[in-house]
């Protein structure tokens, strides 16, 4: 049986950067990937320019950088974006890997073993974990495009049924529904969770495909088209209470034929419009019938209220990521905020303080967190007689300051706390 400083469940960004992070400063770590091989974690991969700047090695990892994106209100109105910062769009599968490689290159071992919370033991010297002797990581949703870039784990001789580890400090970075935050902080309610749910398809054979995101007509949320090296990502996210599967499969749907239609055509709506061609969108639809693959997960959206209450650290354990409920309730967006929860615990951990994490993650991303929960009704609600998103994009369209003002938004460089000052001082400036 061996004995680490810090064992680690889950491989995803947080996990895999925090190992990467403590094994280069010659630390003892253990990497639990329990995901299936070749399986991507539902994620649209959007890395914004905010962590692109924050970690510039992520622009190694293998994906295209996107400075151009459509914007649309959930009437249709359509906003062109020209980012002065970039963005990065990843298959998880490659993104993940890339990270997962690092840690392994810096010295962290990476266990192919999915770890429950019954494998999870405290001890007098830690904790022990246990592999479930049979257990199989479950399969997903849908396969990943043969295409991709396949997951590779280190070669390891075989592993003996019911494998045990111990070790020290104990991390959480196995997503939302986590099994070791359910076990040491409590697990969140349907209402506090999100859902994000699409489709893999593949890239148009005509024109360019460019990045959408379109905010959805007469529901909570927003649809994407994500377009990657080899295929494209289509999904929605939405509020758990929201959620309606068969409308919002039905409108993703006619989202994924806009985007086609508008390939073909260029003066064709994003959403159906009076003037359809209906053989040319009963065509598209049966090619994405045979060709999409379905996917779905859960992210976190906390209520403002549970930011005061949850702990994410104690004597011994952490939570990192989405473990740790850290995503943007308004886009669902986590990648910024596992990797910079993994660079804080690090630091915290690698000075002795593990505790102090929980008032570094407050003081650097948790007003901001805290504010989006404030602030997703009201984004997602009425302005002056329409959904406050209409509004948005309509004055965006018409003043230069405010649309630099949503740029920086949808790049990461703009937060919530103090969103609305900006967009009054630049309403006020002259156009």
């Amino acid at each position: 049986m061996e004995h680490f400083e810090a064992l680690i469940v889950g491989a995803g960004p947080a996990g895999s950067f925090a190992a990467e992070l403590l094994a280069r400063e010659g630390v003892k770590v253990a990497l639990f990937d329990g995901r299936p091989e070749g399986e991507p974690k539902a994620c649209g991969g959007a890395v914004t320019a905010k962590a692109l700047k924050a970690w510039p090695h992520l622009l190694n990892a293998v994906g295209r950088t996107v400075d151009e994106l459509e914007m649309y209100s959930p009437s249709g109105k359509r906003l062109h974006l020209q980012l002065e910062e970039p963005f990065a769009i990843y298959s998880r599968i490659a993104f993940d890997s890339y990270l997962r490689d690092r840690a392994r290159t810096a010295g962290a071992e990476v266990f192919a073993a999915k770890i429950s919370g019954r494998g999870i033991k405290r001890t007098q010297n830690g904790w022990t974990l246990r592999e479930v002797a049979g257990a199989s990581v479950p399969a997903g949703m849908a396969p990943q495009p043969r295409s991709c870039t396949p997951r590779a784990l280190p070669a390891r001789g075989p592993r003996a049924a019911g494998a045990e580890w111990t070790g020290q400090m104990l991390v959480g970075a196995d997503g939302t529904g986590s099994s070791v935050a359910r076990m040491l902080a409590g697990p969140l309610p349907p209402s506090e969770m999100e859902v994000a749910f699409g489709y893999r398809a593949p890239l148009p054979k005509s024109r360019e495909s460019p990045t959408v995101i379109a905010f959805l007509p007469g529901w909570i949320g927003y649809a994407w088209a994500f377009p990657r090296l080899d295929h494209i990502s289509f999904g929605i996210a939405t509020t758990q209470e929201a959620f309606e599967h068969q409308p919002l499969d039905k409108l993703l749907w006619d989202f994924m034929l806009g985007y086609y239609r508008q390939r073909e055509d260029p003066k064709a709506r994003l959403w159906a419009s009076r003037k359809v061609d209906r053989q040319r969108d009963e065509r598209i639809r049966e090619k994405l019938a045979t060709t999409a693959e379905r996917y779905a997960a859960r992210i976190p959206g906390l209520n403002d209220k549970t930011w005061d209450t949850r702990h994410v650290c104690g004597e011994g354990w952490a939570l990192l990521g989405d473990a740790a409920g850290f995503a943007d309730p308004v886009t669902g967006e986590g990648i910024y905020y596992a990797l910079r929860s993994a660079e804080l615990f690090a630091e915290s951990f690698l000075v002795e303080t593990p505790l102090d994490y929980e008032e570094r993650w407050r003081e650097d991303f948790g007003r901001d967190l805290k504010r989006a929960s404030q602030m997703r009704r009201r984004f997602y609600g009425n302005f002056w007689g329409a959904p406050f998103t209409e509004r948005m994009i309509e004055f965006a369209r018409g003043h230069r300051g405010i649309k630099r003002v949503l740029g920086d938004l949808v790049a990461g460089e703009q937060g919530y706390v103090d969103l609305k000052k900006k967009l009054a001082r630049s309403a006020l400036r002259p156009v």
